[in-house]
Parts: structure tokens; sequence; C-alpha cells
């Protein structure tokens, strides 16, 4: 009866390394040539990002959208969120008109804070660009273009005046 010849780890871990190693040389040695860099310049890293969201005065409601979107978030990530002159000023400031434009009241008839305010932009002969932000909308503010009510309004109810 024959017994098996005892075998050496000792062997088997140095042929693996060996192997691994001898792997990892010829993997490098692909034929291929070595590729230049050009002269070209490196694409740029704004090519590729899409452009800010601007103020279209020809556009349409939609158009015009992400633009009122993104001054509204930021009035929303501001100490002023809940101020409707705020997201009034600010929309101002990024060049909507300021005559078209309607804000309810930030504080309740017995001077409590408003559950939700809201604010518009009339925008042409039949949109309007509306935004809603509060305790009652939750953690976003909310916008939206609607078609304009009667009378050229935006909004529906009580309004504050902006005479400021």
């Amino acid at each position: 009866m024959l017994t098996p010849t005892p075998r050496h780890p000792r062997r088997r871990t140095v042929s693996i390394a060996v192997l691994a190693v001898t792997a990892a040389l010829l993997a490098g040695c692909t034929g291929e040539p070595d590729i230049t860099p050009s002269s070209a310049p490196p694409p740029s890293p704004t090519a590729s990002e899409p452009a800010a969201p601007a103020l279209v005065p020809d556009g349409s409601a939609d158009d015009n959208l992400p633009y009122f979107q993104q001054i509204v978030a930021q009035v929303w990530a501001s100490d002023q969120r809940v101020s409707s002159r705020a997201y009034v000023d600010a929309l101002t400031a990024a060049g909507f008109d300021r005559a078209a434009m309607q804000a309810t009241y930030d504080v309740s008839t017995v001077d409590n804070p408003a559950e939700s305010i809201q604010f518009s932009v009339r925008w042409g002969e039949a949109e309007c660009l509306i935004g809603q932000v509060g305790p009652s909308t939750g953690d976003q503010p909310v916008t939206a273009v609607m078609p304009q009510l009667a009378e050229g309004r935006c909004l529906v109810g009580n309004t504050m005046p902006i005479d400021w």
C-alpha cells in the first residue's frame, strides 16, 4: 500500500507568490504602443455642467420656473424663510417685475405666524409663477405655474400691499 507523500505548505506559498508576480508582470506587457498626451487642452469642467437658471424675459412662465424656484429656495434657506417681504424683495432683485407680484400676509389677523404664505408673479397675459412656504407645506417650498385668475390676479383672497 502506498502512502501519500506529505505536501510542503511552504513550497505551495512560494509557488503561488511566483505565479502572482509573473502574472502581474505579463499583464503590463500588452504590446500596445504608449499613448502620448495630446497638445489639446482638456475639456473645461463646466462644459458638461448645465447652465444655471436665469431670467428669460421673453420666455414663458415654464421657462422661468427653474429661476423662480432657485430664488425661492435661497430665501427658504435663510433666516427670513417665513417673511413675505423677503420673497418679494429677492424676486425683485432677481429681475422679476414687482408690479406683477402678489403676496399673502405672513401673520394672521390675531398676529400669529401664518401656517403658510403665498407669493406670485404674473407672467404674460395668462400665467402665474406661484410659491408657497410655511409649516403647513413641509420642509421644502412648493412652486408651480398656474393660469391667471380674473382681472390678472394670481392669488385668491386678501393679499398685502406691495408698496415699499
